[in-house]
């Protein structure tokens, strides 16, 4: 119970918020998720080969799409502001273990690496469908894609732990945060 009574003509403040990922990062990533997950459930159909060959050539698109916006994006967006070397995330990870875990308003070092491996093995696993479907290599080119898109999903099931993980420990919502593209202003952080 609050010790102060409610005041209808009270405006509710919300806590600050901060624009932090763009919308085209955002219509990105839901769309690759979209793509890989639709990707992956078609892969052994013969009756959906052809959508499952189109989410493959729209995950090179949309790869080709971040890679661009990697380098000329807004802030957030841009690879330079995220991805950081070997010692910044040996550092954020050894920081989620102290109980006081580094905060990054944008992408962690750890969620960098995420999307450097997610943007690689989609750009490997297109690549090698692309030229599976065109019988260029035989049957260790189609176990090489299929091998690219299970380490894929490895990453993705990574990426989704810890996106639960600093959800949690940061007492933020990034899935939510992904859809509107706004987190908590940091002096409003608790």
């Amino acid at each position: 119970m609050s010790s102060m009574p409610f005041d209808p003509t009270r405006p509710l403040r919300r806590p600050e918020t901060v624009k932090v990922w763009d919308i085209l990062v955002r219509v990105f990533h839901w769309s690759f998720a979209a793509c890989f997950a639709g990707a992956w459930l078609t892969a052994d159909s013969e009756r959906f080969r052809d959508i499952h060959v189109f989410l493959g050539y729209t995950m090179l698109g949309l790869v080709a799409f971040r890679l661009l916006w990697g380098v000329v994006g807004p802030r957030h967006a841009r690879f330079s502001s995220f991805v950081r070397g070997p010692a910044a995330v040996a550092r954020y990870l050894r920081s989620l273990f102290t109980g006081r875990p580094e905060h990054h308003l944008g992408h962690n070092p750890a969620g960098a690496i995420a999307i450097v491996l997610l943007l690689a093995l989609a750009a490997l696993a297109g690549a090698s469908g692309w030229a599976a479907y065109n019988d260029l290599g035989g049957e260790w080119l189609e176990e090489s894609h299929e091998f690219l898109a299970s380490a894929m999903l490895a990453v993705v099931a990574a990426h989704l732990a810890g996106v639960a993980v600093a959800s949690w420990m940061h007492r933020e919502n990034l899935v939510g945060a992904m859809l509107t593209g706004r987190k908590d202003a940091p002096q409003h952080r608790t």
